[in-house]
């Protein structure tokens, strides 16, 4: 957790920040308002060439006016980090080449679960979910980090 204060400090006290929920196959983004209260799904990226992924997120951060970004971070269940978490940091590094906004790694443990839960409660069909799941799973890393950084400025 101090990693992750560390790395939210450099976002400043207001402004647009961007989650991200980079997968294998897609990346799920969302986005929360500049006085960091509320999260919302704003699209899944079909991942293709990393620079064309990129091209994407930049014009996202540019149009919302994003001045950083939350990268969820698929820990290990017992906290440690594995192939995935270490696939998400190389993402990050890969990223700030492009995109010269400050990143946080968010812990995302269950986030995918959490939605599909949410998701199968509000009744929503499968396909609705295997659309949105990303996007809602971007949404829920970026809430849980927005709720963070409210306290640790609170």
């Amino acid at each position: 957790m101090q990693e992750f204060q560390e790395q939210a400090a450099g976002f400043g006290d207001k402004g647009a920040l961007l989650g991200l929920d980079p997968g294998a196959k897609t990346i799920g983004v969302a986005v929360c308002d500049p006085e960091r209260a509320v999260a919302t799904p704003v699209t899944t990226i079909r991942r293709t060439k990393f620079t064309i992924d990129a091209e994407q997120l930049k014009e996202i951060a540019e149009e919302r006016q994003a001045v950083g970004l939350i990268i969820g971070l698929p820990l290990n269940m017992d906290g440690t980090e594995g192939p995935a978490a270490q696939s998400a940091r190389a993402f990050g590094r890969n990223l700030a080449r492009v995109l010269p906004l400050p990143i946080a790694f968010w812990d995302e443990r269950l986030s995918t679960s959490a939605m599909e839960r949410e998701l199968i409660g509000l009744d929503a069909s499968r396909k609705r979910r295997a659309d949105v799941i990303d996007e809602m799973a971007a949404t829920y890393i970026l809430q849980g980090a927005i709720d963070r950084i409210r306290g640790l400025n609170s």
